[in-house]
C-alpha cells in the first residue's frame, strides 16, 4: 500500500486524483487539504478515511465544525504533514500558496509530485538545490513535463540537445490579436482539448500558462534557455518530445487526459492498467504542428526573457 498526501484536493489535480484512488485500492490517502470549500470535507472523510485535514484559508478554517479527524489550519499544517506517513505528495495548491510545502516537503529529503508549476518558476535554484542537498525525488505531474521525463527514462541526460513542450494554443488560438483584445474571461475558459482548473485554462489562452512551463522545464530537467523550444500542437496527442545530440526524437502520445501523468508520477516506475480511454489511430487522420506567434501571445516571449535575465525577474 502507498501512503498519498494530496494539497488541493477540490481543484482539478485533486478531484481527478480521488479519482483515481477510487480506481485502485491500494493507493491510500493520508491527509487532504482543501482552501474554502470545507462544505465537501464530510464527504471526503467518510469517503477516503485520511488521518487528518488540513484547510488552508484562515476564516474557513475558524468557522469549521467539528470533524471525525484531526483539522490543522495554515498556521500549523506544515508540521502535521512533516509528521505524517505519506510516501509521496501531490502539492496541486494553485499559486505561490503552493511554495511553502514545496520547500518543506524537499527540505525533509522526501517524494514530491508536482503539479504547483509556480514553487518552480519563483524559485526553482532554491528548490533545486534543496533536492540535490536532500535527495529528495521530484516527479512532474504536468502532462508535457511528465512527458518530457517519460521520454528521458533509459537514456543519458546529457545526451539531450533540446525538449520541445508542445501546446494545444488554447481557445484564442485562431484569433487576431484585434479580437482577443474584446474577449472576455468566459471566452478565454473554452479549452479546445483539456478539462483543467480556470486559471491554467486562462492562462493557455494567453499561452502564459506555456511560458510557466518553460521555466518549469528548465528546473525540473536542468537545462539551458536555448534547450526548450515551444511547439503548437493543436490536436494534444502528442504531449511533448526530446530530441537528443544524434537527431533521434522521442515522444510520448496519449489521449489529454490528466489522469494519465497523475497515475505515472504516483506509480513510477510501474504502469499500472486501467480502464479509461483509449487513442484510436484509425481516427487521426493527421497531427498538426506550428511556430507560436509571440506577437499575438506576447506571455511566451516574456517569460523566455525573464529565464534568461534571472534572479527574481521570474516572479514578476
Amino acid at each position: 500500500m502507498k501512503k498519498i498526501g494530496l494539497l488541493g484536493a477540490t481543484g482539478s489535480i485533486g478531484t481527478q486524483t480521488l479519482t483515481i484512488l477510487r480506481e485502485f485500492q491500494h493507493l491510500k490517502l493520508s491527509f487532504l487539504s482543501v482552501h474554502r470549500q470545507t462544505d465537501k470535507l464530510t464527504g471526503l472523510i467518510d469517503e477516503f478515511r485520511p488521518d487528518f485535514v488540513i484547510v488552508t484559508d484562515e476564516a474557513a478554517f475558524q468557522r469549521l465544525g467539528k470533524l471525525p479527524v484531526p483539522v490543522y489550519g495554515p498556521s500549523d499544517y506544515i508540521g502535521a504533514i512533516e509528521q505524517s506517513e505519506a510516501d509521496i505528495l501531490i502539492n496541486a495548491i494553485v499559486g505561490t500558496a503552493g511554495l511553502l510545502p514545496t520547500i518543506k516537503w524537499v527540505e525533509w529529503g522526501r517524494t514530491l509530485a508536482l503539479a504547483n508549476k509556480e514553487s518552480l518558476v519563483s524559485a526553482g535554484p532554491l528548490v533545486t538545490d534543496l533536492r540535490k542537498k536532500t535527495g529528495a525525488k521530484i516527479v512532474p505531474i504536468d502532462s508535457e513535463h511528465s512527458a518530457i521525463w517519460q521520454c528521458l527514462q533509459g537514456n543519458d541526460p546529457a545526451s539531450v540537445h533540446k525538449i520541445i513542450l508542445t501546446a494545444s494554443g488554447g481557445a484564442f488560438r485562431d484569433f487576431s490579436g484585434s479580437k482577443i483584445a474584446g474577449l472576455t474571461a468566459t471566452d478565454a475558459l473554452k479549452h479546445p482539448n483539456w478539462a483543467m482548473g480556470q486559471k491554467i485554462t486562462i492562462d493557455s489562452a494567453t499561452l502564459v500558462n506555456k511560458g510557466l512551463e518553460v521555466m518549469e522545464a528548465k528546473w525540473l530537467f536542468d537545462l539551458r534557455t536555448d534547450q526548450i523550444e515551444v511547439l503548437i500542437h493543436r490536436e494534444s496527442i502528442i504531449h511533448s518530445m526530446v530530441e537528443y545530440v544524434d537527431g533521434a526524437i522521442m515522444a510520448q502520445l496519449g489521449v489529454p487526459d490528466m489522469k494519465l501523468p497523475i497515475l505515472y508520477a504516483l506509480e513510477h516506475p510501474k504502469r499500472r492498467e486501467s480502464t479509461w480511454p483509449r487513442l484510436d489511430w484509425s481516427t487521426i487522420s493527421a497531427l498538426h504542428f506550428e511556430t507560436p506567434d509571440v506577437n499575438r501571445f506576447p506571455g511566451l516571449s516574456l517569460a523566455y526573457r525573464a529565464m534568461e535575465h534571472g534572479g527574481s525577474m521570474p516572479l514578476v
